[in-house]
């Protein structure tokens, strides 16, 4: 099963950081570059490893360390993420909301970001190297990807996929038109 990169942007990715306050085009753009390197071509749920869940390719040892080492010391970040997670399911297995919400593992994979304490640079919603080099330095990555595969995987799971050929900015490095 494929995700549509537009509807992940529009109906997930971007109301996800808008409920948590903390929506820029860059970090937008940075979670679905995030996704696209994560999950492979298709942006498909899987358990590729046996030790990542979702789209985001999420270890369930970082799902808790999140919560464990920054969530616990930001209280009103941490209840507007648990709101994000099903009532019931969230307490029986927590990491399966990473595979099964779309929302929760999107706001869990912008903390894992956040934790660095290194804040996206501005211009990085332009430049999908300064995106894939901010991956690199900063999320895990269970398959050790490069900044140049980010790009790539950028270019073809999220910016063909919105049809920015349309737009006559085929092969640039820039993002910019297409956005709303």
């Amino acid at each position: 099963m494929g995700i549509c990169a537009d509807e992940l942007r529009r109906y997930v990715v971007r109301p996800t950081l808008r409920h948590l306050g903390q929506w820029s085009q860059a970090a937008e753009n940075l979670l679905l570059g995030t996704a696209a390197q994560e999950s492979g071509l298709g942006f498909h749920l899987k358990q590729a490893n046996h030790r990542a869940l979702g789209i985001y390719q999420i270890s369930p040892r970082m799902h808790k360390n999140v919560w464990d080492k920054y969530l616990a010391q930001d209280p009103e970040l941490a209840s507007k993420i648990r709101g994000l997670a099903s009532q019931r399911e969230f307490l029986a297995h927590p990491h399966l909301e990473l595979a099964t919400n779309l929302s929760y593992a999107t706001a869990i994979a912008w903390v894992i970001y956040l934790r660095t304490g290194h804040p996206l640079p501005a211009q990085a919603a332009e430049d999908l190297n300064l995106l894939g080099r901010y991956w690199h330095r900063h999320y895990h990555s269970h398959a050790h990807g490069t900044v140049e595969a980010f790009v790539a995987n950028y270019h073809t799971l999220i910016l063909e996929e919105t049809q920015i050929q349309s737009l006559g900015q085929t092969g640039a490095h820039k993002i910019t038109a297409w956005q709303h």
